[in-house]
Parts: structure tokens; sequence; C-alpha cells
């Protein structure tokens, strides 16, 4: 009788250790949740950084009315090479244009030397929007040149871009062709990138045949490659890390609540992206370098990008 009730006993604690170990791991599951949650919504506190026009009330109801009928956004990508004492030039620009109706997404990277009407500035390269007048001048540059609308931007500095990379595990691209840059040298084929080698691929122009259109498209390589790694990235050892980079080099007008909605209504478009190549040639105006694009051009890539954001 005795031995039966010890038995009984010890069978009914194994329901109580295993509810217990279930209420640990909540607690731990959670504690997790809502430490990368804070340190998420801390880190985006940091990097927000909205334009003037932000501000205005009309605006943020054709922002909310876009996200609400899950409308085409787009976003533009500043690569900014500061440096000490200057503000420093976008080396980088590139427009995504996002479309979660179609799942797809559209990218152009502009050439850092054309040749465009700076507002308030006259014509120059459109990198020296950045120094003239910051993102501000950079966003309504782009717009008045492209008369494409740009809902979003974020800037990065490159030493940022090149710690990102770092914190990933690096990235792999396919190279079309062989060179050196700096101390990195890119053999043809399959390359897997650390920060430093993806800064130096990125950067050569001069022994491209392509000139600044290679470079671009090694640009947008790269992109393309970093977002699709950040959205597998799964390593709660490195998220700190990278919310670290992120919250001391990026700056962007998107709030945690645009960040939400991209992340869950627009991700998907990074499944299908396609590119745009803006055609021109360099020509010498005033004793200075420039990249020539006709307007033919500006109306034909304004032509594609609207009918990607239109498309259902």
């Amino acid at each position: 009788m005795s031995t039966r009730m010890e038995k009984s006993k010890k069978k009914r604690k194994w329901p109580l250790w295993l509810g217990g170990i279930f209420i640990a791991i909540l607690l731990i599951v959670g504690a997790t949740i809502f430490y990368i949650w804070n340190q998420i919504d801390n880190t985006v506190d940091t990097m927000h950084n909205p334009l003037s026009r932000d501000n205005d009330p009309e605006r943020q109801k054709e922002l909310e009315a876009i996200f609400k009928d899950t409308k085409a956004v787009n976003v533009l990508l500043l690569g900014v090479d500061e440096r000490s004492g200057d503000k420093g030039r976008s080396d980088t620009m590139i427009l995504l244009s996002l479309n979660p109706k179609t799942n797809a997404m559209k990218m152009i990277s502009i050439p850092r030397d054309t040749y465009v009407n700076i507002p308030g500035r006259g014509k120059d390269k459109i990198n020296h929007a950045y120094a003239f007048g910051d993102v501000e001048l950079s966003v309504q540059t782009v717009e008045e040149n492209f008369n494409i609308p740009v809902h979003y931007y974020a800037s990065v500095n490159m030493e940022g871009f090149k710690q990102g990379i770092d914190a990933l595990g690096g990235v792999t691209v396919t190279n079309k062709t062989a060179f050196s840059q700096g101390g990195s040298k890119f053999p043809k084929g399959d390359v897997q990138l650390n920060g430093e080698q993806a800064l130096d691929y990125i950067r050569m122009r001069k022994n491209d045949p392509r000139g600044d259109l290679g470079r671009n498209e090694r640009q947008r390589a790269v992109i393309m490659a970093a977002i699709n790694k950040g959205a597998s990235f799964s390593s709660i050892t490195k998220f700190g890390e990278i919310l670290t980079i992120l919250g001391d080099n990026v700056k962007t007008n998107l709030d945690m609540d645009d960040m939400q909605t991209l992340f869950s209504n627009y991700r998907n478009t990074r499944n299908n992206i396609s590119t745009i190549e803006m055609k021109g040639n360099g020509q010498m105006i005033g004793g200075v370098w420039f990249y020539v694009v006709p307007d033919s051009e500006f109306s034909r890539v304004q032509s594609e990008i609207k009918t990607h954001m239109d498309a259902k």
C-alpha cells in the first residue's frame, strides 16, 4: 500500500516538472522577444530623421492612404561618402519601387555624375544635391527630374555599409569581369565579399569597360545580395550588433509603424527584382565631365516606373 502511494506521488510530480519547464521557456522566450522589440524600437527612434515636408498633416494622410490600399511605394537609397569636415556626396543613388500587388520591385541606379537641374542651384551633377542641401534636396532633385514621387528615403554612410556587410557574414555576388581595386582582387564568377571587399567592389569604375554603368550594376548586385541575406538572417547573437550599426549609420524618414507595414505587406517584392539602366553619354561641359542623359531617356525611365507602380 505504502509503495503504491509513493509511486503515485512520483508519477504526479512529472506534470508539475513539465509545467514548470514550459513556463520557464515561455518566460525566456517572452523576455527575449521583449528585449528584441525594445532594441528595434530604440534603434528606429535613433534612425528616424523625417523630412520637413513629413510634418505636413496632408502628407501624412497621403502616405497612410498608400499603405492602407497597399499601393506601390518608392524609396530612395543614398550611400554617402562622408569626409572629415565635409558633408560628403551621395556617391550611390538607387531608387527602389515596391509594388505589393504584383510582388515585384524595380531598381534603378542613378549615375552620380548625371547632368540634371538641381532646384535653386541650376545644372550640376546629381550627387552634388546632397552636398548643397542634404537629403531634402536630393529627394527633391530626383522627384523633379524623373517626375516620380519619392515616398521614403534611407541614407547610409559607407563605413556603416562596410560594418553591415560584415555583421551579415558577408555576401556573395556573381562577378562578370576580373579586376583589382584597393587591396582586393575579384576573379570572374561567384565571389564572397566581406565589408572592406564590398566597398572596393562597388567603388571601382575607372577600369570597368562600362564605366559608371558597370559600377552601378555592381552596386545593385551587392544591395540585392544584402537584402536577401538580411531577410533570411536569423542569428540572435549578431542581432544587437546589427542594430547598433544601423542606429549609428542609417537615417530614414520611415518610423516603426512604416517599417512594420513594409515588412508585413511589401517583403515579397524582393523575390522578383528587375533593374532599369539609364542610358546616356559622357560629355565635357565647362571643363567638367558629366553623364548626359537625353530627355527621351528620362521619359522612358519615368514611364517604366509608373507602369510598374500602377500594375495590379
